[in-house]
């Protein structure tokens, strides 16, 4: 069973329908108990990273993950979920991430010449990065998944497994052990994101 963690920010039911489509059971839950018992976490985000960090700590969530991920069990950041597992981010401030993996959220604008419309939407095709990355293994070079997102994960290369091209290179996915992000929609992106929710409840 996978647990979805709730704590009022994300696309929590789309995904719980994706993974219906593959045929795992996924809960939608904001209680401890459930994440226990859980063979893997999904931290899903969507809006602000202030907002977002704050109502994941008010609710117990953060450190409830971290318990877990303590213990060896897998789990994956999806989209400003994936943000949330960094150092920190720099969206309207500068806001104190979870700490899970080293680097800094930043705006694309901060990186690119400011010519390309924000946020970056739509599809987009991944370099993979790390091979060996085992929620990659079914994806391929050059597979098209679907973002939508105006900051992404910098300063963080020895996590990163993938990438895409918006003017610069953007940190499409990472992982750290048994954590793993998308800064892209698994659940938006067709086969190619179910094979990778697929490889994701493998590990458990």
């Amino acid at each position: 069973m996978i647990a979805i963690i709730d704590y009022g920010v994300g696309n929590l039911f789309s995904l719980k329908s994706s993974f219906a489509h593959i045929g795992e059971e996924a809960v939608v839950t904001s209680d401890r108990k459930v994440l226990s018992e859980a063979s893997g976490i999904i931290l899903p985000g969507v809006g602000a990273f202030a907002d977002a960090i704050s109502k994941l700590n008010d609710s117990g969530m953060g450190e409830a993950l971290k318990d877990e991920l303590r213990k060896g069990k897998p789990a994956m950041g999806i989209c400003l979920g994936m943000q949330l597992l960094f150092d920190e981010s720099l969206e309207y401030g500068r806001y104190e991430g979870l700490k899970l993996i080293p680097g800094t959220v930043r705006s694309i604008n901060d990186v690119t010449d400011g010519s390309l419309k924000i946020p970056h939407m739509g599809w987009n095709a991944l370099h993979i990065v790390k091979e060996d990355c085992p929620v990659l293994k079914y994806t391929k070079e050059g597979d098209h998944v679907y973002f939508v997102h105006s900051y992404f994960a910098d300063d963080c290369a020895p996590y990163v497994t993938s990438t895409a091209e918006y003017g610069v290179s953007i940190t499409a996915s990472v992982q750290k052990d048994n954590l793993f992000g998308c800064q892209f929609h698994p659940e938006k992106s067709g086969e190619v994101g179910l094979k990778i929710l697929k490889a994701f409840c493998e590990l458990g």
